[in-house]
């Protein structure tokens, strides 16, 4: 792989004009960057300086770049722009920094201009257009994986065997990686628009079905309702939400961001909800951004805001609800894997734990590197296969090295990317959202501690 550093030094040529790279929409904020006090604490927390040691692929490396191409010190060219697609967005960083640099909001301004005034080579204009022709669209993606159940059971065993499988191009590669084991029945399987709660109603809660979460975990989606029902929620999945537009945003692309995040609003808001709820942690932190995405839509910004005030982790909500639904025990180690849009970009940690902890039975086992990202980091793993490759090896290792009977995480992404690296090593450890978890024990019902178990590929349903 191409030292991103060596991109730098020889492609980025220096600019001493006063004229901004950015234009007038938005550029990262002056005051935001003089934030920064260059005091390091970020780079052992970041991915890519962990991975290559460079500053410019570190938090405070960015951020100089920020500064500098405000003052025109620099061009928008190809290494200013790889130096930004390196980033994971993981916001590890924003945990580590003793300055309180909003280092998300600032990633969040300069990758809309990246996509508005460069304009990237063919193949990756025609990846990224394949990747967001697919993952945001749900019915499109069902398709997609009737196709590859298909293609699962037929064609990948043939070119296992002959060797072709190896010789895709590695983005390619890494998306048919990253393919779960598809059930037909899951594929056209919906949740019931409304779920009346069990007992007296405490909350009336929106659920957010997602859009790879919809088709890949519907067993995860329908624990959740359970779950909500059991605690005295009334649960509302309405049929007409679409994609939240975590995705999009996550790589600049805030034209579609903003669109989708009116629609879902305009979804959501005739229902009169007290909390809107999500089950992904990118999500999640996405729709608790609305208030800023929108800022600018006369229409939709205070909708907006007050929209994303009643957005939460289901961990959160069962948090604040407090257990009213008895749990029955089960006996295991589970090694909780904190997904970074919930730990950093939701700064939710200890309710996911506690939700875990009410399991009679249960013991939650530290992971080494817990804050470092398994390389998942929206569609990253589909973008940049190489480091979320190491990336996604070291998470499993270090989870593996507690020697768990259950791995747990709140994120599709993150469910991914390590069930792939489990499956790589042969690792027979059963990989469950919390929420399952939650589900087994309030039904009674004991998940399996052997064998590939995980949302939507085997166990207890």
């Amino acid at each position: 792989m191409t030292d991103p550093s060596e991109v730098f030094a020889s492609e980025t040529i220096l600019d001493r004009s006063p004229k901004s790279i950015f234009d007038d929409h938005h550029p990262p904020e002056k005051d935001l960057i003089a934030d920064c006090v260059h005091c390091g604490f970020c780079l052992p927390a970041c991915p890519t300086y962990q991975l290559w040691g460079n500053e410019i692929d570190s938090p405070r490396g960015r951020i100089d770049l920020m500064k500098a191409g405000r003052e025109g010190a620099v061009h928008l060219d190809d290494a200013f722009v790889q130096s930004f697609d390196n980033c994971l967005g993981c916001l590890a960083c924003t945990t580590a920094c003793p300055s309180g640099v909003q280092y998300d909001k600032l990633l969040n301004d300069v990758r809309p201009q990246i996509e508005r005034h460069r304009k990237r080579s063919p193949g990756d204009r025609l990846w990224r257009a394949l990747i967001f022709a697919l993952f945001p669209h749900p019915d499109r993606l069902r398709v997609a994986a009737a196709l590859g159940a298909g293609y699962q059971r037929i064609l990948r065993p043939l070119l296992l065997r002959s060797g072709l499988l190896t010789r895709l191009p590695k983005k390619l590669r890494a998306m048919e990686a990253l393919l779960p084991p598809v059930r037909i029945s899951d594929i056209a399987a919906r949740l019931p628009e409304h779920t009346a709660a069990i007992g007296p109603t405490r909350r009336r809660v929106g659920m957010l079905t997602g859009c790879a979460q919809r088709v890949f975990f519907h067993d995860v989606n329908q624990a959740t309702v359970r779950v909500l029902a059991a605690e005295g929620c009334e649960v509302f999945s309405p049929a007409a939400q679409g994609c939240c537009g975590a995705l999009s945003e996550h790589v600049g692309r805030d034209e579609s961001a903003a669109d989708q995040a009116r629609r879902l609003i305009d979804a959501f808001e005739p229902l009169d909800l007290d909390t809107i709820v999500t089950n992904v942690a990118g999500c999640g932190a996405n729709m608790k951004g609305y208030g800023r995405l929108l800022r600018d839509d006369p229409h939709y910004a205070d909708r907006a805001a007050a929209f994303a005030a009643r957005c939460r982790d289901i961990s959160e909500l069962l948090d604040e609800l407090g257990p009213v639904a008895r749990r029955h025990p089960i006996q295991a180690t589970v090694a909780y894997h904190d997904a970074c849009h919930l730990a950093h970009g939701q700064q939710v940690r200890s309710q996911p734990r506690a939700a875990l902890q009410a399991i009679p039975g249960i013991a939650i086992s530290d992971i080494p590197e817990s804050e470092t990202c398994c390389g998942s980091a929206g569609t990253y793993n589909l973008t940049n296969p190489e480091p979320a490759e190491q990336l996604g090896r070291r998470k499993v290792r270090n989870i593996l090295s507690t020697e768990p009977e259950l791995i747990a995480t709140g994120n599709a992404g993150c469910l991914l990317q390590i069930r792939r690296y489990l499956a790589e090593g042969d690792a027979d450890v059963p990989l469950y959202h919390p929420i399952q978890l939650i589900d087994f024990s309030i039904r009674g019902v004991q998940p399996p501690t052997v064998g590939p178990a995980g949302p939507g590929l085997s166990g207890p349903r």
